[in-house]
């Protein structure tokens, strides 16, 4: 009842061991896109460097020309000097974190889009549904990236910057002392550098371990009833009890790499001291000051070491943990077209003579391999202009025609066609601008009432906008609303009136098919005759997934779906060969024997 662990969860393989190329052009693309941001940080950490660079040289001055010259005052004035740059140092510090936000945040934003588009993709396009998996990248993953890239970006420039002004002012004090210095520092950072590839191992290989462990458990969380009644619960947990060995053995070896990375600090970071000290009397001899030997080691202990131990523990921890996270998200959530699927015109396109608006060619589709087929090799051909009603009882696959048609569910046979284009051979984007779907749960997002009803059509102004709220009968909401730049809060709506606004949305809309799938189960009998009527008036084609049988009347043609040969013809015609709709006729009181007129809402029965 749970996987056996993957390959790559337990062992890291030698292609593993390098850092993804994906993740470095991620990284790169996103620095290169923010030049004028880098500028200003790179900026600020200059000034921020001002203490590192003349700390030591200030230190020996004080030292040689000041104190051990018997002139105190010069070296209070000496060290009065290393007060400002370390005042020059902490101003500088704001500026350091203002620039870092205008670098780090638009990447975190750009990563949630991704990761929301691509979900929202893989739930609509591929009939998968909503995936738990996204909100882990979204809530967790995002933010650890947006974390780690912050503190990245802390680390490298800070110890380049202090690393640099350190080394500059051993050299300018004594450069006998700087290459002393410089050989363990350049040491440690070799041992560091070349640990790096097992650490991104290692820690994708805890990460993986993680989530194999989530995922075994929330599995044996959720069918905990069917455990029990299989007598399964030995095995159940003997396979959860695999993921936490697993997650435990990586977690244990992510921990001996710190003794790596204590290593690499130990080289660069005390070793350097060590040396300065055991090597001050030669120094000496050699006419190196007694300032200058205590100027190298305030450089070494208050620039070198503790900007080495921010860059190995950065690195080495935050480094890691963004490498794979980003790593996962990038694998996980493909870019896909950027901004609202809005089509720059706002005409619906002429097609050539002859071409059918749909054109449905032995289509067939079931829920699962061994499912009996909700649709076997279905045909159909719809000309420009025309409407049809798909009536069925519940569970014969009315909406599921609907997600075929519009694209948003695989067929396992057969082809949809909207306007000479199939609809599998297209991108999110160009199908948006065919088909244009209103399901039975509208969906209406925060913000203004206008960008809601502007969303399919970004160049439509108010006048226009007020033309579609009349067309549809939804100018009294608009009007409770408080107008067109009143607020929306989709909580505060009722069903009824979100599928108001997303009818009234997808109206705008200049595709030249129109679904509404039960699009008005919440209206009235009058309120959906007038939205229907309002679709039926529009330029193209409309297919309605019929709610009430009097969506029927007003079709030109009616489509029967009741889990048996699909039943196509008219209001009469199909009274006449479809007991399944003479059946749905019965159960509506006074309905009429012809289409009610244009206009007139037919009266019905309950639904």
């Amino acid at each position: 009842m749970t996987r056996s662990p993957a390959r790559d969860d337990a062992q890291p393989t030698a292609g593993s061991r390098q850092p993804p190329a994906g993740v470095l052009r991620e990284t790169g693309r996103a620095l290169r896109a923010r030049r004028r941001e880098l500028g200003r940080l790179a900026g600020w950490s200059a000034a921020e460097s001002v203490p590192a660079l003349l700390s030591g040289f200030l230190v020996a001055r004080a030292v040689d020309q000041g104190f051990l010259a018997g002139r105190f005052g010069a070296g209070l004035v000496w060290l009065g000097l290393l007060a400002v740059a370390m005042l020059v140092g902490a101003a500088a510090t704001g500026g350091v974190y203002r620039a870092l936000g205008a670098v780090v945040e638009p990447f975190r934003d750009e990563l949630a889009d991704r990761v929301v588009r691509s979900a929202l993709r893989a739930a609509t396009t591929g009939g998968t549904g909503s995936e738990s998996a996204a909100v882990a990248r979204l809530t967790q993953q995002v933010e650890v990236v947006r974390d780690a890239f912050g503190g990245l970006l802390m680390v490298v420039r800070g110890f380049l910057f202090a690393a640099v002004s350190a080394l500059l002012g051993l050299v300018a004090l004594a450069p006998l002392v700087a290459a002393l210095v410089a050989v363990p520092l350049l040491a440690g950072l070799v041992v560091f550098v070349a640990g790096l590839p097992a650490m991104v191992a290692h820690q994708r290989r805890y990460v993986r371990a993680g989530e194999a462990l989530g995922e075994a458990a929330a599995t044996a969380l959720a069918g905990h009833r069917d455990v029990l009644a299989c007598g399964a619960q030995d095995r159940v947990v003997a396979g959860v009890a695999v993921r936490i060995r697993a997650q435990a053995d990586a977690e244990r070896t992510v921990a001996r790499m710190t003794a790596l990375r204590s290593l690499s600090l130990g080289l660069g970071g005390w070793a350097p001291l060590a040396v300065l000290m055991l090597a001050a009397s030669w120094l000496v001899d050699r006419g190196v000051t007694a300032g200058a030997v205590l100027g190298a080691l305030v450089y070494v202990s208050t620039g070198l070491q503790p900007a080495l131990r921010a860059l190995v523990q950065g690195v080495g921890g935050g480094g890691l943990r963004y490498v794979v996270a980003l790593e996962r998200i990038l694998r996980t959530s493909p870019p896909g077209p950027a901004g609202p699927p809005g089509p720059a015109d706002a005409t619906i396109p002429p097609m050539p003579d002859g071409t059918p608006a749909l054109h449905v060619h032995r289509l067939t589709f079931r829920y699962g391999p061994r499912a009996c087929p909700v649709l076997a090799d279905f045909s159909l051909t719809l000309a420009p202009g025309e409407h049809l009603a798909v009536v069925g009882p519940s569970g014969a696959g009315k909406s599921t025609l609907a997600a075929l048609v519009s694209g948003l569910v695989r067929p396992e046979a057969g082809s949809v066609v909207i306007a000479g284009t199939p609809v599998d051979s297209v991108d999110a984007d160009r199908l948006a601008r065919l088909r244009v779907l209103v399901p039975q749960e509208a969906y209406v997002f925060s913000g203004s009432l206008a960008a809601n009803l502007r969303y399919l059509r970004p160049d439509a102004d108010d006048a226009v906008l007020t033309a579609a709220l009349d067309a549809l009968g939804a100018r009294p909401l608009a009007d409770r609303l408080g107008g067109l730049d009143a607020p929306v809060v989709p909580t505060a709506l009722s069903a009824g009136e979100r599928q108001v606004i997303a009818a009234v949305r997808a109206w705008l809309a200049p595709a030249p098919l129109a679904i509404l799938d039960e699009a008005t189960c919440h209206l009235d009998p009058a309120a959906e005759a007038l939205v229907e009527e309002a679709f039926a008036r529009r330029p193209g084609t409309l297919v309605v997934v019929a709610h009430r049988i009097t969506s029927a009347l007003r079709a030109d043609r009616v489509l029967v779906l009741d889990g048996e040969l699909p039943v196509l013809g008219e209001h009469r015609e199909l009274l006449a060969r479809s007991a399944t709709y003479r059946e749905l006729v019965g159960y509506w009181d006074d309905l009429p024997a012809s289409p009610p007129p244009a206009g007139s809402p037919a009266r019905t029965g309950p639904a």
